[in-house]
């Protein structure tokens, strides 16, 4: 079978890859050639801009005809138009990576279900789903069959440990030297983490899967961890001292630092947690690397490729815990004056 992959080097695309090459597939690559690859170079490469919507067409018609496309880098609706132009009667299936962001925020129950309404609070989110509905209706109209895999947050080697701000490594140099953490809220809301290995076998799975036509799975991690469980963990992996977790309020953090605490305000401080259920019962997905493991992988290929930052040389988490530790504390003694 002959595969494309739109993208191929990103973290969920390089195990795909990799899967793919292992079983002597012939597989295509399409990316702008700015990430190191981390599977053999057998592979077919394609180097360009999926931006550059007409060049893309052009070098993906000249690429010649392909089984199954899996496009991991479709963030547009223009983009899902483009590839329902290029490959309209000319594969057997597309797998589209999406995403659980498309759901409403907060949930209306929990664990969410692919049937629940999506209402993405996020241009990101609506955007996605814009390109669910095209692919969809082309998968309707027969352009081609289509399915929809929706991650939540991943992480594996090639990758890192996402946190209240974000994707900053300093996060972890902060935990190894003992220093406060800042945590959204009170810690509470529920988060689940799934290993780049078992999404990238869903998708793989959905190729060629007459179960899987036309249908969205979830594809997520199955352990409901609260977030200051998950920050213990990561110390426990690191063994690093008990972390010093403060709570500070999400929309306080959001006000100080938008740029910061937006993952956290529109997506950290609700629980986020899905029923896999369809996507076990017909793409065999299994959450196979607890996150202890993958934490654990996944920090120690961040060390091996100097990738962690040195949390001495960044300021921000430090002028927010003094800048709260000074305001709470003045409102503790505003508050002593009248109990007295």
């Amino acid at each position: 079978m002959k595969y494309l992959i739109i993208g191929g080097t990103g973290l969920i695309s390089t195990p795909i890859t990799r899967f793919l090459l292992d079983r002597g597939e012939d597989v295509t690559i399409f990316n702008r050639g700015q990430k190191t690859m981390r599977f053999p170079s057998s592979v077919k490469i394609i180097h360009g801009d999926r931006n550059d919507i007409k060049a893309f067409e052009n070098q993906l018609t000249a690429a010649g005809t392909f089984d199954f496309v899996i496009d991991m880098i479709c963030y547009r609706p223009e983009d899902a138009q483009a590839d329902i132009q290029i490959f309209k009667g000319k594969i057997d299936q597309l797998i589209f990576c999406s995403t659980v962001d498309v759901y409403n925020k907060p949930a209306n129950r929990l664990p969410y279900t692919e049937a629940e309404p999506r209402y993405g609070i996020t241009d990101y989110a609506r955007n996605k789903i814009k390109c669910e509905d095209a692919f969809m209706e082309a998968h309707n109209t027969g352009a081609f069959k289509v399915t929809i895999i929706r991650p939540a947050a991943t992480y594996g080697e090639g990758g890192v440990i996402i946190h209240t701000f974000g994707w900053k490594t300093a996060y972890l140099d902060r935990i190894r030297k003992g220093k406060p953490i800042i945590v959204h809220g009170d810690g509470n809301s529920l988060w689940v983490m799934c290993h780049v290995d078992d999404v990238a076998r869903a998708h793989l799975a959905a190729c060629g899967n007459p179960k899987a036509y036309g249908r969205a799975y979830h594809t997520t991690g199955e352990e409901w961890l609260t977030w200051n469980r998950y920050h213990h963990i990561i110390a426990d992996v690191m063994h690093a001292p008990e972390p010093q977790l403060i709570h500070i309020p999400t929309e306080l953090l959001f006000q100080l630092a938008p740029n910061h605490a937006g993952i956290s305000m529109f997506n950290f401080q609700y629980s986020n947690i899905f029923d896999n259920s369809n996507a076990a019962k017909d793409l065999d997905f299994r959450y196979t690397i607890p996150f202890r493991e993958g934490a654990r992988r996944t920090i120690a290929w961040l060390d091996s490729n100097n990738r962690i930052e040195n949390s001495d040389e960044d300021p921000f988490d430090d002028s927010i815990l003094t800048a709260w530790e000074s305001q709470t504390l003045g409102m503790r003694h505003e508050l002593a004056g009248i109990n007295d």
